[in-house]
Parts: C-alpha cells; sequence; structure tokens
C-alpha cells in the first residue's frame, strides 16, 4: 500500500500491474456483505491489499473489531471470492491493526445510520 485515493481506500499494490482485475475483485468484494453493519467489506474499507503474484494473490483484511463474531467467515468467503475471480490460489494476511470509520469507503456512513 503506497498511497491513498480520494474516496478513503488504499491503493492496493496489484492496482498497476492488474488494473482489470482489481476492478473485478472490487466488485465481487462488494457481494460479501458483514452480516451485523450490512455494509459490504469494500464499503467498510476492510480490504487494505491485494498481491498479485504469477501463482497466487495475497488480500490483507482488517476486522472492524478483533472480536468479531463473523470475522471467520468473513475472511473465509473474501478468499474464496479472490479464487474465483483470479483463478489462482489466494491467501488472506490478516491486518491487526485498529479498523476506524475513516477507513470507510465515501458515503457509506450516511447509509449505516451512525450520522
Amino acid at each position: 500500500m503506497t498511497e491513498e485515493t480520494s474516496i478513503n481506500r488504499p491503493v492496493w499494490d496489484a492496482e498497476t500491474q492488474f488494473p482489470e482485475l482489481c476492478e473485478q475483485l472490487r466488485e465481487g468484494f462488494r457481494t460479501i456483505t458483514d452480516p451485523e453493519i450490512g455494509l459490504n467489506i469494500i464499503q467498510l474499507g476492510l480490504i487494505r491489499n491485494v498481491k498479485v503474484e504469477p501463482e497466487s494473490a495475497i488480500i490483507r483484511v482488517i476486522l472492524t473489531t478483533p472480536f468479531c463474531p463473523y470475522g471467520p467467515s468473513l475472511l473465509e468467503t473474501t478468499r474464496q471470492k479472490a479464487e474465483e475471480i483470479l483463478g489462482r490460489q489466494s491467501f488472506i494476511d490478516l491486518d491487526v491493526g485498529v479498523w476506524d470509520f475513516s477507513m470507510m469507503e465515501e458515503g457509506a456512513v450516511p447509509d449505516w445510520g451512525l450520522y
């Protein structure tokens, strides 16, 4: 992750080499919703980085809380979706950083009904 874009999302390492795959990943990841919050993992900003190698991919993910009861399911669903889209073995790199509202996609907070 090298810089942030103007829409509150990190720039993935894979974006320079595989922009078309990254767009497909974003759309695919939008189908994965946190059942407690009701927003998808892109809106929440949970995908912090994507690295695509010739035979594999590494998806760096953060959870909204370290004890998220749906965390294991979200991580596995994310891994499976990445493999489906990329056609290569994918691994999850769970980032232990702290999630906050600033990581959310621009415009997602009003959808959540908090503000």
